[in-house]
């Protein structure tokens, strides 16, 4: 008989409609798509509360519906689910993990990699002999994020000088320095990204003499996969000590509690700049990419008044975005759609103004850290999407947060004089 393998245009047809009896028996995994990335259902994400609506946890922390039931709702008060508890007392090695934290909280890139590094500390080859390691997370600056033992943190270096909240590679290498030779992490990993773990982990690799991998985008038994040629071609490669990682390479954790116990900082040697970092500067939101944008306020079919949706988001500080409605309707120039068939984006806040959710659009932000929804339509998919919802007309909505910002800026000015 022949090995060739058959495509079942049924099941296709099972895959594709989602209101199928047999959906799920085919549907379920994680499916890699034609670039060889993890591919996220929207469909399958979340599970059926006890109200019976359907929940999404878009946090990482891996509430599942059982959990979800047995929380206490005691006088309107959850107390914290509960995960199985991970606690190393001697580790045998170190897997070490420059963090983003951009903005002092976790990305969701940091979290796909303590994913990673506690794969690589919990199954590696010493584990055959009881001997687990320690997943090692290294922050820089300030540290907002309380929820590290959630995300793998085993133990923390925490370099809280006021100087690491700057642009200062030469400080930073020279503590990944001290870190190699106090703790000889049996591997480094970095995110490699625009914030800054990029560019740190090669300045390492050079520091060190190693031979890194960049784009790493997949782990095997003994080898990983790297993006090359501009994402075009795939590398495979003996895993190396130093590895830059890309997105979504691993699940974040999701059923363990870790210790993250913070320890000593080793001592650091006097490092004499060779460049000053001049401090922030002012840009014009209207002017930053949506893909690179952090804050995006994104009007659709819901906005009545379009200046006044100018004016929110030049007052808010914010990038401006629409739905592909707004955009065909000539509210929007086409440069500012969101969504698969328009930017995608990864914004550390979204506020989606009168925005419907379609099916396209909620794909374009799934990379949002926070979604704040205004809308009428309360059973409206974005609605069911956001983190925060309001329920009320946008342009009343638009008019008190303009209120609120230029209060909150005159007091300001006032405490300053």
């Amino acid at each position: 008989m022949s090995n060739i393998i058959r495509r079942d245009p049924r099941i296709e047809r099972i895959i594709r409609n989602r209101l199928h009896p047999m959906h799920a028996n085919f549907a379920s995994g994680p499916v890699r798509g034609p670039t060889g990335l993890i591919r996220k259902n929207p469909h399958q994400v979340g599970f059926i509360g006890p109200n019976g609506i359907k929940r999404i946890d878009r946090s990482a922390t891996g509430v599942s519906a059982a959990q979800f039931a047995s929380r206490s709702h005691t006088k309107g008060v959850e107390q914290q689910e509960v995960r199985k508890p991970f606690t190393i007392e001697d580790p045998a090695f170190y897997i070490a993990v420059v963090l983003d934290l951009v903005g002092g909280r976790l990305t969701s890139h940091d979290k796909d990699i303590l994913g990673q590094a506690h794969l690589l500390a919990t199954e590696s080859d010493e584990t055959a002999s009881n001997e687990k390691g320690a997943v090692l997370a290294i922050a820089f600056g300030e540290l907002k994020d309380d929820s590290l033992k959630f995300a793998g943190v085993d133990r923390l270096l925490h370099f809280t000088d006021e100087k690491f909240q700057l642009f200062n590679p030469e400080l930073k290498l020279t503590a990944l320095t001290a870190v190699e030779v106090s703790y000889q992490p049996k591997h480094w990993l970095l995110p490699d990204s625009i914030h800054g773990g990029g560019d740190l982990g090669r300045r390492l690799a050079a520091r060190l003499n190693e031979r890194p991998a960049t784009q790493v985008w997949k782990f095997e038994q003994d080898k990983i996969t790297c993006r090359a040629s501009g994402g075009t071609q795939d590398v495979e490669r003996s895993i190396p000590r130093i590895m830059l990682l890309a997105e979504e390479v691993a699940y974040p954790v999701m059923e363990t509690e870790h210790q993250a116990t913070r320890l000593e900082l080793p001592d650091l040697p006097a490092v004499i700049p060779q460049m000053e970092d001049l401090g922030q500067q002012a840009v014009d939101p209207s002017e930053i990419p949506l893909g690179e944008a952090e804050f995006i306020l994104s009007g659709g079919n819901g906005v009545t008044n379009w200046e006044l949706f100018h004016q929110a988001s030049a007052t808010l500080g914010a990038t401006e975005g629409a739905s592909r409605v707004a955009v065909d309707n000539g509210d929007m120039p086409r440069f500012r759609q969101v969504g698969a068939t328009g930017t995608w984006v990864s914004a550390r806040v979204y506020i989606a103004v009168g925005i419907s959710g379609a099916i396209q659009h909620l794909q374009g932000i799934g990379q949002c850290e926070k979604v704040i929804a205004i809308n009428l339509d309360k059973d409206c998919d974005m609605i069911k999407r956001a983190d925060l919802s309001v329920i009320a007309d946008s342009s009343a909505v638009l008019e008190e947060l303009i209120k609120l910002v230029n209060e909150s800026k005159q007091e300001a000015a006032a405490n300053a004089a």
